[in-house]
């Protein structure tokens, strides 16, 4: 095969291929196979009747761990700490970045620290810092295996309070954290959603919008890794929180529920669904749910159905 070419009968080129979901062992897409090739260089959805998975093997079919039904206690990490964020990379590592927690001493307020754990070994490893502690935001990867991390809250005595804007990539083959552009909004508890064209894609949160105090937001931004600039787009129809954001089988990003507001004549939770169109940069109102939630999940299944638990 050529280096285009990926581990089936059918030749298809990396470049047609989507890459797998941000665990790099799960794909959006019906009747797709998240495989492992050096070729492509991430893990990629492959139409399961054409792959051979004998020279190229599903990416889940080394972690024991997705067979077993038994928990065991890991080792620790260097630093305690909640309301991080956890990304399995390319690598297979898991990167921990940020958190609030308590320094062992004195001091309670968030984390800049990130930390690698390495399933080989068992072990975690300190990594680059990041440039600002953060809690409540988002991680995401990338198409080309970096780390995206955006806004977040950050609170302690000795600098600002409230929502961040900043956001800042990781780079596994170094190490280090570089700040990229700011979001027009700072925001948390909002979601970041990495779409089909490699853009990423955040949406709603609590921060400040041209007001002078926090409030739930509809606003959305756009971040181009090409660029590295964040671009305003299209409002969603609800203002919202905790909310969930799936990428569809057709490339749709799909928000679900949350808490929030329907321009202020209703508060509370929402059973409200929307969809964003990255082609025209639309959001479209699409089916209530039976109950309004947040804090919820949303898992996109083999057949292209989106299933909503808890919350």
């Amino acid at each position: 095969m050529t280096s285009s070419e990926l581990c089936a009968d059918t030749i298809i080129s990396c470049n047609n291929l989507t890459s797998c979901e941000s665990d790099n062992v799960t794909c959006r897409m019906p009747n797709t196979v998240c495989v492992n090739n050096t070729r492509c260089r991430i893990p990629v959805c492959y139409p399961i009747e054409q792959a051979s998975l004998e020279r190229c093997p599903p990416w889940t079919s080394s972690l024991s761990s997705t067979i077993s039904s038994k928990w065991t206690i890991a080792n620790n990490m260097n630093n305690e700490r909640c309301l991080h964020t956890a990304s399995v990379l390319i690598s297979g590592k898991v990167l921990v970045a940020g958190g609030y927690g308590y320094d062992g001493y004195s001091d309670w307020g968030p984390w800049n620290s990130s930390e690698l754990y390495d399933p080989a070994t068992g072990m975690w490893t300190r990594t680059g810092n990041m440039t600002l502690g953060r809690y409540y935001h988002t991680a995401s990867i990338l198409a080309n295996g970096k780390v995206l991390v955006v806004g977040g809250y950050r609170s302690d005595e000795y600098s600002y309070l409230g929502s961040l804007n900043s956001s800042e990539l990781y780079d596994p083959a170094t190490g280090i954290w570089t700040r990229m552009g700011n979001l027009a909004v700072g925001r948390y508890f909002h979601r970041a959603s990495v779409l089909t064209n490699g853009k990423v894609l955040v949406t709603g949160g609590y921060g400040f919008d041209g007001h002078n105090y926090l409030d739930i937001l509809n606003s959305s931004e756009l971040y181009d890794p090409t660029t590295g600039i964040w671009t305003k787009i299209g409002n969603m129809h609800f203002r919202r929180y905790c909310h969930t954001a799936s990428v569809l089988a057709n490339g749709k990003v799909l928000v679900i529920s949350g808490y929030g507001s329907d321009d202020y004549s209703y508060w509370g939770y929402l059973n409200s669904t929307e969809l964003y169109d990255p082609t025209t940069g639309i959001w479209t109102r699409t089916g209530n749910i039976n109950v309004g939630r947040q804090y919820h999940t949303a898992s996109v299944l083999t057949n292209g159905k989106v299933l909503v638990a808890g919350g």
